[in-house]
């Protein structure tokens, strides 16, 4: 490993997954025993990388009872972490799937809200863990109270340092990012819908959304600026030219998982100094071994490395 990783979770969460025959309003449902799993965007980034043979570091904030229980989830799964005390009690989230018509229902809790005093204690234990060239990831949804700048914030406190910062959100603090570009940025992770919001019209093709990223990038939004397209796997421009990498075909069982398996498998590619492009390529090959699994497994290293072939990239 030639650069650390850190991941970054505010707003972390235990999910459970379950399953029901029939899913209907009134009647108690029977469910299955349920998978539990630690859950939110930068501890699944680096569960995947964990999984894909690489080692981070899980930054996240916790608070009672299922903080303690989440500790204990990523200690059993091998996921270094440094935590810090967050307001009130984390939260849990629960997905059903209703094993007759195969159609998953997720059901996502807010987290407890943040006060202003709250920040600076993140910001010190992202100090703490944060080392020369370190490779930041923020991921996942932002807890009520934290301000749509946090990003900009994060990227500048960091900059210094010569880290990294790869970003994979979404609403307000997407937006302020495009709208206040900070110029700190290294990789900004959307998907197609937001960029289309974004944007103001459609992208029907992987140009359009190069396109529109490529600006983006000339814009001083993030060196780096990917999209995913859903099936039509993702695009990644930068200042030496755009990419369009499709994933492999494969069965989805759940699309749980996926986008964060990409970042994970995507920040240990830029950890390895792969190109840009490889590790487009790398992160889409992890994204289709995830949506093979259930509930949150992720992706598998063996199973990403054999579908990497299969994995088709092109310059646009």
């Amino acid at each position: 490993m030639k650069a650390h990783i850190l991941t970054i979770t505010l707003n972390p969460t235990v999910d459970y997954a379950t399953s029901a025959p029939g899913v209907e309003p009134g009647p108690k449902l029977r469910c299955t025993e349920p998978q539990i799993d630690p859950g939110g965007g930068g501890i699944n980034v680096s569960r995947a990388i964990r999984n894909l043979g690489g080692q981070s570091v899980a930054l996240i904030a916790i608070g009672g009872a299922t903080g303690a229980h989440l500790l204990q989830l990523l200690a059993l799964e091998g996921v270094a972490t440094v935590a810090f005390q967050g307001p009130g009690e984390t939260r849990q989230s629960v997905s059903v799937t209703d094993s007759v018509t195969g159609e998953q229902y997720r059901f996502v809790m807010p987290g407890p809200s943040w006060r202003e005093d709250d920040m600076p204690r993140a910001l010190n234990t992202v100090d703490q863990a944060t080392g020369e060239g370190t490779l930041v990831v923020l991921s996942g949804s932002q807890p009520p109270g934290v301000a749509k700048e946090f990003p900009s914030i994060l990227a500048n406190h960091v900059a210094g340092r010569e880290a990294r910062i790869i970003v994979d959100t979404s609403g307000p603090a997407l937006f302020d990012l495009v709208e206040r570009p900070s110029g700190e940025i290294h990789t900004l992770r959307m998907n197609g819908e937001e960029c289309e919001e974004l944007a103001g019209h459609p992208h029907p093709l992987p140009a359009d959304t190069a396109s529109f990223a490529q600006d983006l990038v000339s814009r001083g939004v993030a060196r780096n600026v990917i999209v995913a397209r859903g099936a039509d796997g993702s695009v990644l421009a930068n200042a030496e030219g755009a990419w369009h990498a499709v994933g492999a075909e494969v069965p989805v069982v759940s699309k749980v998982g996926a986008g964060d398996s990409f970042v994970g498998a995507y920040t240990l590619a830029l950890a390895r100094e792969w190109s840009a492009a490889d590790a487009l390529r790398f992160g889409v090959a992890a994204a289709s071994a995830a949506v093979t699994s259930e509930a949150t497994r992720l992706c598998d290293r063996t199973l990403t490395e054999t579908l990497l072939d299969q994995c088709r990239i092109a310059a646009i």
